[in-house]
């Protein structure tokens, strides 16, 4: 079992950042990716990015060039630092890692408004 445990959402106006955070625990020597996904209301849930053990990293075309997901393997835990913030970034944040099994985290909303 993999326990996943997201912070760092919040109300942040257009252009605006925020970092999310992915804390990993349990069954961790058997992940192999890593990622964030959104999903807003009324959409599908999306891939945001992903990074694997090596550190390849795989970014969704609505996000290239303004989000940037990143690990740290000591503190078990991915980011997602997300700048020039849109609309249409409003969604919640789900954290998932691949082993044995796909793992989701809870969920943190983020919301960009004026």
């Amino acid at each position: 079992q993999v326990q996943l445990v997201e912070s760092g959402g919040g109300l942040v106006q257009p252009g605006g950042s925020l970092r999310l955070s992915c804390a990993a625990s349990g069954s961790i020597f058997s992940i192999s990716i890593m990622g964030w996904y959104r999903q807003a209301p009324g959409k599908e849930r999306e891939m945001v990015a992903d990074i694997t053990t090596g550190g390849t990293t795989t970014y969704g075309d609505s996000v290239k060039g303004r989000f940037t997901i990143s690990r740290d393997n000591a503190k078990n835990t991915i980011y997602l630092q997300m700048n020039s913030l849109k609309s249409e970034d409003t969604a919640v944040y789900y954290c998932n890692a691949l082993s044995r099994a796909i793992y989701w985290g809870q969920g943190t909303q983020v919301t960009v408004s004026s």
